[in-house]
């Protein structure tokens, strides 16, 4: 009975860890599919996100939930500006171009953030419903990282609806397996480059408010965990939403599990294991090959 209720906690919690890298890699799986853009600053939209959710909390008084929409609508908001102005004179520049350009938007993150703000870790005060446990009948577990596994569930659900059986999402479709074809027939790539990238920033800056109080929040969140966005990008397949959710749910139990009985070399497994996997399916678990 006690094995069976720590298993149950462990997949709980790597389930939870698995929906934040869900809900902050789902926009760059999306965007380096539609764009084939090297977005390494991907994590920062989620860091400044995070920064922004946390503030408005603090300083503006906003409720949690009226504190996620806000970060989302602003980061949505910059990215756009950002986007237009200088993401796009770099779409036809060579990958090495636009991973210095990327990583050089982190670096200016970090340090724009640690002038700011300060180095210090932000902590997230979550609202009374969200502390303490809930009984699942098997096992009690924290509400918070419920509610996390749901909210994550929700919006994959509401994801591959709007990727599978909306207008746009053929569109953005199309445009991943045949960028000319698409343009051939009259898709905007220019504007759904724009929605696409302003929505994916947007969902990432909701995961860095959600996993502020999970992953913590500081100056080095795009550096910390820009491998293991990348790693569930590559396991599940560019533009791939179901691809997408179940790697970052394979990755995130793997990565909580081994954390718990091989905490000093626990990601070790996970890089090694992402390596045999990419030389046998370079594509990714849920890819379509080339």
């Amino acid at each position: 009975m006690i094995f069976g209720i720590d298993v149950a906690s462990m997949a709980l919690g790597g389930m939870a860890a698995g929906m934040i890298l869900f809900i902050v890699s789902v926009g760059l799986s999306v965007t380096m599919g539609l764009m084939g853009f090297v977005n390494l600053a991907h994590g920062a939209f989620a860091m400044v996100g995070g920064y922004v959710i946390v503030h408005a909390m603090k300083s503006w008084g906003l409720p949690f939930v009226p504190a996620l929409a806000t970060g989302c609508l602003i980061i949505a908001a910059a990215s756009i500006v950002l986007e237009r102005l200088l993401y796009t004179r770099l779409y036809r520049a060579p990958e090495l171009d636009q991973v210095l350009f990327t990583i050089g938007l982190v670096f200016i993150t970090i340090a724009a953030v640690t002038v700011l703000v300060g180095p210090e870790n932000q902590p997230l005060t979550l609202p009374s419903w969200l502390q303490g446990q809930v009984d699942l009948g098997f096992t009690t577990y924290r509400t918070y990282s419920i509610a996390l596994i749901v909210v994550g569930s929700a919006l994959a659900l509401g994801l591959w609806l709007g990727f599978e059986r909306t207008r746009l999402g053929a569109q953005i479709r199309a445009t991943v397996d045949n960028r000319r074809m698409a343009e051939a027939v009259g898709i905007n790539i220019d504007r759904l480059f724009t929605l696409t990238f302003a929505v994916g920033s947007g969902i990432a800056a909701l995961g860095g408010g959600l996993g502020a109080e999970f992953l913590g929040l500081d100056p080095q969140y795009p550096l910390k965990y820009l491998v293991y966005f990348l790693i569930v990008v590559a396991v599940g397949g560019l533009g791939r939403i179901a691809g997408v959710f179940c790697a970052a749910l394979l990755i995130g139990v793997l990565d909580f599990v081994l954390k718990k009985y091989l905490p000093q070399g626990g990601t070790l497994f996970i890089y090694a294991l992402t390596i045999l996997l990419l030389l046998w399916r370079p594509q990714g678990l849920f890819g379509k090959a080339s």
